[in-house]
């Protein structure tokens, strides 16, 4: 009770009203300081600065029109074979040439192009309709590669046209060729089907690997064209890869998307 007493009693003293009260030490002082700065700084950063992504996603180098399969009018067995593969095709090229019921028919292409793949042999029975070959539609040599990228649908509608890509092609390793330059030539506006890829790669399997993760948006890129590589287009090193590229090589993408502003997110 005497303690109590006291404490009150000091509480009731008017001695020390006049002292000045002190509301924060030095250090408090600084630490506010520093935090009303960092927080100033980052609402300057979130309306005038800029952050960019990238979306990646697997691609091939195809030439722009794409392939056929090309397949047989006619049952019967492969009795010769009048086209290797790799080599360029006119337009009603003989390709095989199957002994059916009623004599020899002879199989020829339905458009100019550079025969990519053979599916056929010597002695193999064939029915109507059977995949015998895989023909891009190629005119020229000089015709330029394009790359296709097969993005996820719900990345693709962020992608601006013209947008930069850089391309790892497979057989080019990235840590010794750096990487293939190009820029967003178009966006399909619809995902493609299995099917709808392996027709105009003129490979099923293909079709089969880019829908692996579920449907894809096409995105066809335009190469970056340089006379100072070997291979006629610009890389992020001084000379890229001793060698040409061809068509139907894997590689991977990455796409940069259009810069955002941090307060863009916070907006709705």
């Amino acid at each position: 009770m005497q303690f109590r007493q006291q404490a009150l009693s000091k509480l009731r003293s008017a001695e020390e009203l006049d002292l000045p009260v002190r509301l924060a030490r030095p250090q408090g002082r600084l630490v506010l300081a520093v935090t009303v700065v960092v927080m100033a700084a980052a609402s300057v950063w979130a309306v005038t600065g800029s952050v960019s992504s990238t979306v990646g996603a697997p691609a091939i180098l195809t030439h722009g029109e794409g392939s056929y399969v090309l397949q047989s009018p006619v049952s019967g067995q492969i009795t010769a074979v009048l086209a290797e593969e790799g080599t360029r095709l006119p337009a009603d090229s003989p390709v095989l040439k199957v002994r059916t019921a009623s004599g020899e028919a002879v199989v020829r292409s339905v458009a100019a192009g550079r025969l990519t793949a053979l599916a056929a042999t010597i002695g193999r029975i064939v029915g109507t309709g059977t995949n015998l070959a895989a023909i891009e539609k190629v005119a020229r040599a000089s015709d330029p590669l394009y790359a296709t990228v097969y993005v996820p649908a719900g990345s693709a509608a962020a992608i601006p046209v013209n947008a930069p890509v850089d391309l790892t092609v497979q057989t080019a390793p990235a840590q010794r060729y750096g990487v293939l330059r190009g820029h967003v030539k178009s966006v399909d506006r619809a995902a493609q089907t299995q099917r709808q890829i392996g027709a105009f790669l003129g490979d099923s399997q293909l079709g089969e690997q880019f829908t692996a993760k579920g449907r894809p948006v096409a995105v066809l890129v335009r190469l970056d064209k340089s006379s100072a590589t070997k291979s006629g287009y610009r890389w992020s090193s001084a000379e890229g890869p001793p060698f040409p590229l061809t068509s139907m090589t894997l590689a991977s993408g990455s796409i940069r998307l259009a810069d955002q502003r941090p307060v863009d997110w916070l907006l709705p």
